[in-house]
């Protein structure tokens, strides 16, 4: 395949998941959706139709293939290194009140939502299954890692760390990987009703998911603390992705692991690191503007990375 035909199959997979958020975002500005619209939705995405699609994924899937514990136990790593350096980065490039919300806009992902999308749109029922997995992993390490440099940097504000272990077990997607692996090592099936049922509830994650972080971006809020919201947009869409993929292919992975772990570090900032600062009264306005940010960084930079990785036939 030439190279504009690799850009072009490039914007196939990439430019639908994009395009879902900016129409989320028009919505939203003509009134079609409103905030209690997208809290409503975004919830029954959240509880119920994102935990079917993912369980879903896993039941059909052969874990032989997409169980592979060497990418998870990296995908962890990674992530560590990658929060220690946007901490150390946050020392220099961010005042004191700030660094907990820098640090934290600049290390995690949308890996949930758009993470997925992207999986689902470019590798299809292994994206799914393999990025089910992997998101047990991602729920609860960035929850861990936030809270902990959050918490420092707000005085006299404390996290339970019960109730976030508590609601880390009972967080829907995790709920939703524990039941559905041993059911699939089970070889047991689903009725044939039950599943397609399933298919038409789960096939309203994505684009509902979509549309509510687009229906959540403010293009005004981005006026403010713009310099240190563009360097965690920076370091979360650029400079993470670059570091992280690269090491994956020096560790040995390649082909849809690779493309996958990409996809997962290049997601843009999670809007539950919003509602995660706000809750501490951190500075809620610097966490909107990175979020808003880096998902319109997201649009160039993961179609310009994947183009890439398919350009050398390593993913």
């Amino acid at each position: 395949m030439t190279l504009l035909g690799t850009f072009l199959h490039t914007l196939e997979t990439t430019l639908p998941v994009f395009a879902m958020v900016f129409i989320g975002l028009g919505l939203r500005r003509l009134g079609w959706i409103d905030s209690a619209f997208i809290n409503t939705a975004s919830a029954l995405v959240f509880r119920a139709t994102l935990p079917t699609l993912v369980f879903l994924s896993i039941v059909r899937a052969d874990l032989d293939t997409t169980l592979n514990p060497a990418l998870l136990v990296f995908f962890v790593a990674a992530t560590l290194a990658s929060f220690l350096l946007c901490w150390l980065w946050a020392l220099r490039a961010a005042p004191v009140a700030d660094r907990g919300v820098y640090v934290q806009g600049a290390f995690r992902g949308n890996c949930g939502i758009v993470g997925l999308a992207l999986a689902a749109s470019l590798y299809g029922d292994y994206g799914l299954s393999a990025g089910g997995l992997l998101l047990g992993v991602v729920i609860i390490s960035y929850n861990a890692l936030s809270v902990i440099v959050l918490t420092t940097y707000q005085p006299g504000q404390s996290a339970s760390w019960a109730r976030i272990l508590g609601d880390i077990v009972r967080n829907p997607l995790i709920l939703a990987v524990v039941i559905a692996v041993p059911f699939a090592w089970s070889g047991q099936s689903l009725p044939t009703w039950l599943m397609t049922s399933g298919d038409y509830f789960a096939s309203l994650t994505l684009p509902l998911a979509l549309l509510c972080i687009g229906g959540t971006l403010s293009l005004s809020a981005m006026r403010n603390d713009r310099k240190l919201a563009v360097s965690a947009s920076v370091m979360k869409m650029v400079t993470l992705p670059v570091l992280c993929t690269l090491a994956a292919w020096l560790a040995g992975f390649e082909g849809r692991e690779l493309g996958l772990m990409f996809l997962f570090f290049a997601s843009p900032t999670a809007a539950a690191s919003f509602v995660m600062v706000k809750a501490l009264g951190g500075n809620d306005r610097l966490a909107a503007n990175i979020v808003a940010l880096s998902t319109l960084m997201a649009s160039i930079t993961v179609t310009v990375g994947v183009f890439v990785l398919r350009s050398a036939g390593i993913a």
